[in-house]
């Protein structure tokens, strides 16, 4: 009789074997065992973690708080599936995997003509059309928002600049994500824009920037759980979820009169809602949807949707929401599970989970996607 390795283990039998190893170690540990193990870990979807100012990770929904090596004198800016974006106080910008500990250099951002930045009042959000460990020569795109200047588009081609492409004034995009092997960017006054590049030359160009939507039904409509007595806000963010690219409005309110900064600083979270972008030719148009057919998103600097399935933990018709604004020493104020079914909001942590003790730090949160 042959004798059977380890990598002959039924595929259906590591995924019992993984869900009974609550520690992101032995999920780590057991994925290094053979290349099919490895695999197959892969499509093991698990809930993403939450990085913390200090620099740690924050596990939904135990609350564990696990630590990993990550450079130090640099800030977390942002995510991209499992590599954090950083920025280090000389202008760079690299890629990081904190769970492979490979780093893929970015350009710095003075030498494309972006604003850098140690600064707080900025937002970082780098999207990628393929998978970075599968592809290391991917394509990076990155939305830089500047408090009240506007955003540019930059994209590379790592670790070239290819090029930079200033969003017009009428233009400010809100978030960007490619579909379909597209970039698309979600402008203000409902319009949904394609940026268009040339990949003909060595250097890949931005070559136009279109508008292919700017109407829809619904979109004046509010959620039930927002009142109609008081000044509302939004942030809206770009997910692409089952081959549909969804925009997704999240309402603030606040509980104090006369506090309505523009930056949301006393405010909290009340409400979403979720528009389906119509593709065809005879659409052109925003479609509100009601459920998310069996997915989950988590929105943020890197916002993603993941299957919700009985042993992953993550709950249907979801979107998880964190406080991507207004940098706070709580890094779990205005932060939740939105369920669409029901209106209701809960905390991302169970009742039972102690809210980790801090020391410091100047990290952004945001989700992080590790592959275990």
């Amino acid at each position: 009789m042959a004798t059977l390795s380890w990598s002959d283990l039924p595929p259906d039998l590591l995924v019992l074997v993984l869900e009974c190893l609550p520690s992101l170690a032995d999920r780590v540990r057991l994925r290094a065992v053979c290349h099919p193990w490895r695999s197959n870990a892969r499509q093991h979807s698990r809930p993403p973690l939450l990085t913390l100012p200090d620099g740690t990770f924050l596990s939904i929904p135990d609350g564990e708080v696990i630590r990993m090596p990550v450079p130090k004198d640099a800030r977390c800016c942002g995510s991209v599936d499992s590599w954090l974006f950083l920025m280090e106080i000389d202008g760079g910008c690299p890629l990081v995997n904190p769970f492979s500990r490979v780093t893929v250099e970015l350009p710095k951002l003075g030498t494309v003509g972006c604003y850098n930045s140690f600064n707080v009042t900025s937002e970082h959000k780098p999207v990628i059309p393929s998978a970075l460990d599968l592809s290391p020569d991917s394509l990076v795109a990155l939305l830089i928002l500047h408090d009240r200047r506007g955003s540019k588009v930059c994209i590379c081609q790592p670790p070239i600049a290819t090029d930079v492409s200033s969003a017009r004034a009428s233009w400010p995009f809100d978030d960007i994500a490619f579909f379909n092997g597209k970039l698309h960017g979600l402008g203000d006054r409902n319009k949904l824009f394609v940026i268009d590049m040339d990949y003909e030359s060595d250097k890949p160009k931005i070559t136009s920037i279109r508008c292919i939507i700017s109407y829809g039904y619904g979109l004046r409509d509010l959620p039930q759980s927002v009142s109609r007595e008081k000044v509302h806000k939004k942030r809206e963010y770009l997910v692409e979820c089952c081959g549909r690219l969804l925009r997704v409005r999240r309402f603030f309110q606040s509980d104090h009169p006369g506090r309505t900064s523009r930056y949301l600083k006393h405010h909290n979270t009340v409400g979403f809602d979720v528009f389906e972008a119509g593709m065809s030719a005879n659409s052109g148009q925003w479609r509100k949807v009601n459920n998310l057919g069996g997915q989950a998103l988590f929105v943020g600097r890197r916002s993603k949707s993941l299957p919700a399935v009985e042993h992953n933990g993550i709950q249907r018709d979801c979107i998880y929401f964190l406080r991507d604004y207004c940098p706070t020493k709580d890094p779990l104020r205005d932060s939740g599970m939105y369920n669409m079914r029901t209106g209701m909001i809960t905390p991302l942590l169970s009742e039972t989970v102690a809210v980790p003790q801090l020391h410091g730090g100047n990290w952004c949160p945001t989700w992080i996607f590790p592959y275990y």
